[in-house]
């Protein structure tokens, strides 16, 4: 059976996290291409609730501004004074209003939770007709978390503290993960009672599941098989951690897909990218962003590939590339840098310590290495020179440069924006091109070499230049008067 539509899901999210010891909210602190927070609301978001609220608090300008930019369908409730998850839950039902039907409470700082454990907690909880549902795990070690005791009937009879635990409860090794599911309607009545009598003084959301049981409703739980998704985040070793299961998660899910990951030890992948079959990452790799590889489309190793697209059968070898279009065939690297903006048309090739950004390279031409191509298209079939330049910035704007189609730029051009040079042209090396070129055209555009014999001698003497100069001087002098030159004898 299927879990209906949450009223709401709440995301608490107003805690200090001071054991992250960072100026940055503990709940927007990132991993695999999302925060912790972004991570929570992903997995909410597959119950599809009517509401989607994140109470805030601490560093609430911080979480606020992250919503509105990344979540926008989620309202966010201020917890003026950290009160406990009770007073976090009160808060919230107080400023939204009353909710009718199944309210999810969850924690934002719990990232590995999938959106399918969050369902069929609502589902048993749907199933059951319980009024609460505890989402439970079973680890290795229990110690300091609250035991789950079970009633006959296999719902909670109640959950015990560490601290108040008896030496029979302590051997229990389920515990509660701190997320509910709850009746909209009997979780309001209840939270007007839950009091501060406690070692902490705060409202907490266990003492709203003994309410209930004490008023005759049934309260259940959920067992989650897989602990290790339950695991919360409480500091930056935790978040390493969380970050390296969390990869591992979705490198295995590629794999599985198809996609053929040579180590995934040393390959890390963001959430939002997306890979074909038989797509190849090679070690050393991350991809980032919403980056996508088509079928039969090689990168790595050693690539850091963010908001990219690589077509099919293209390889990217040894390379940074970010918000650039790799087409079909084409080839990128080693050692190469791809800014925003680039495009490879199929089969096109930016090679070896070569820099491009906002530039259009089209099918099957070539900038192989040691150059700068910024604000510029160039054709089909054309090649960039080595140790050639596009000139784009004259100190006040951007402008941009047209290479036409099968066009030979010379090695050690200077492009100077804006210019175009036309169809079939070529230029010669060392030229500084400043006006357009005809198609079909040569454009030379250098000084005429000058030659100043014995400089070197007469203006740096005693240099190891000007001994070199000397000995060749002095040798030649020598053969010129032995004759050389002339036929040996029997020739």
């Amino acid at each position: 059976m299927s879990a209906s539509r949450p009223a709401a899901v709440i995301v608490l999210a107003a805690g200090e996290g001071t054991r992250m010891k960072s100026r940055t909210s503990k709940v927007l602190h990132e991993l695999c291409g999302r925060s912790m927070l972004g991570h929570v609301l992903a997995a909410a978001r597959a119950l599809e609730p009517e509401r989607l609220v994140v109470v805030v608090g601490h560093r609430r300008e911080q979480v606020t501004a992250h919503l509105a930019e990344h979540a926008p369908d989620a309202e966010a409730v201020v917890q003026e004074r950290q009160g406990g998850t009770g007073h976090a839950v009160r808060t919230t039902l107080e400023r939204v209003g009353a909710l009718t039907g199944t309210v999810v409470v969850t924690n934002g700082d719990h990232p590995l939770l999938r959106g399918e454990t969050l369902a069929a907690l609502v589902r048993t909880h749907e199933d059951e007709g319980n009024a609460a549902t505890v989402l439970t795990t079973e680890i290795p070690d229990a110690t300091g978390y609250g035991r789950m005791v079970r009633a006959a009937d296999g719902g909670i009879d109640a959950i015990v503290e560490h601290k108040d635990a008896d030496a029979a409860q302590r051997a229990i090794n389920e515990i509660n993960v701190g997320m509910y599911a709850f009746d909209g309607a009997l979780l309001e009545s209840a939270l007007k009672r839950v009091t501060t009598e406690n070692a902490g003084g705060e409202e907490y959301l266990t003492d709203v599941v003994a309410i209930l049981r004490a008023d005759g409703h049934r309260a259940g739980a959920h067992l989650v098989a897989d602990w290790v998704e339950t695991l919360g985040v409480n500091d930056k070793v935790q978040l390493a951690q969380a970050r390296r299961r969390l990869n591992d998660r979705i490198v295995e899910a590629h794999m599985r897909a198809g996609v053929s990951v040579i180590d995934p030890a040393t390959t890390w992948i963001d959430v939002d990218v997306t890979a074909a079959p038989d797509a190849e990452v090679h070690p050393g790799t991350q991809l980032h962003g919403r980056t996508h590889l088509e079928e039969g489309a090689r990168v790595g190793p050693n690539c850091t590939l963010t908001d990219t697209r690589v077509g099919a059968g293209a390889a990217v070898v040894n390379a940074v590339c970010t918000g650039a279009e790799v087409g079909p065939e084409a080839s990128v690297g080693p050692f190469a840098y791809l800014r925003p903006g680039t495009r490879l048309a199929r089969g096109a090739k930016v090679g070896t310590y070569v820099e491009t950004k906002n530039a259009e390279i089209g099918e099957g031409s070539k900038v192989p290495h040691l150059t700068y191509v910024g604000d510029a298209e160039i054709g089909a079939g054309s090649n960039i020179g080595a140790s050639s330049v596009f000139v784009n910035y004259d100190g006040v704007r951007k402008q941009r440069s047209v290479i036409g189609s099968h066009v030979k730029i010379g090695s050690d051009n200077m492009i100077v924006a804006p210019v175009t040079v036309g169809d079939g042209a070529y230029t010669a090396a060392g030229s500084v091109i400043v006006q357009n070129v005809p198609a079909g055209a040569m454009a030379v555009a250098r000084a005429k070499q000058r030659t100043i014999e014995g400089w070197v001698e007469r203006r740096r003497a005693g240099t190891p230049s000007a001994e070199a100069a000397r000995r060749v001087r002095e040798t030649e002098g020598e053969q010129g008067a032995d004759g050389a030159g002339e036929p040996a004898d029997g020739a």
